[in-house]
């Protein structure tokens, strides 16, 4: 039987820097094919990838966490704070030959439980107008669209959950 497992990683490990080049690439990819009729350029995914390492993932701020499927790297979901109590969602990501497969759920609410663990009481994120997959995913795990929260050019649509803490 094959299973799922999650697990906290350090975001430079082999397998975190494997998954980032992978999601970054795919939605890349997807932004320039819709927009611009091409793929990324191999120089900027570079220096994209050089920019943006996920070093905001690491405790005592931030968790990023890895699935694996049947022990190999899947998929993965960061958080990290961005006040004492709002962390943020971000590197939501499946390979898209495991995908349906229940991971998403599983990386999302291993991440809520993360957020939680460091103290946030809602947990924000924004994603793009053509990434539908995520959209959905998200609404259906209660998360509610808002205003935006940031000014980033990628972003088209802001979402928000409040998390249920326990004291």
């Amino acid at each position: 039987m094959t299973t799922w497992t999650i697990t906290p990683e350090p975001y430079d490990s082999p397998a975190a820097t494997a998954l980032w080049r992978a999601y970054y690439t795919e939605v890349s990819d997807r932004w320039y094919l819709l927009h611009q009729g091409r793929r990324t350029d191999p120089a900027e995914l570079e220096r994209e990838l050089a920019a943006r390492t996920g070093a905001e993932l690491t405790p005592p701020n931030g968790r990023l966490l890895i699935a694996r499927y049947d022990g190999e790297p899947a998929g993965s979901a960061g958080v990290r704070l961005l006040d004492p109590r709002t962390a943020e969602l971000t590197r939501v990501f499946v390979h898209a030959h495991l995908r349906g497969r229940g991971a998403a759920q599983l990386l999302v609410t291993a991440a809520e439980s993360a957020a939680r663990d460091l103290g946030a009481h809602h947990l924000i994120l924004d994603t793009r107008g053509d990434l539908t997959e995520a959209r959905a995913l998200y609404a259906r795990l209660g998360y509610t669209e808002t205003a935006p929260h940031n000014t980033d050019v990628y972003a088209e649509h802001w979402f928000r959950k409040e998390l249920l803490t326990t004291c």
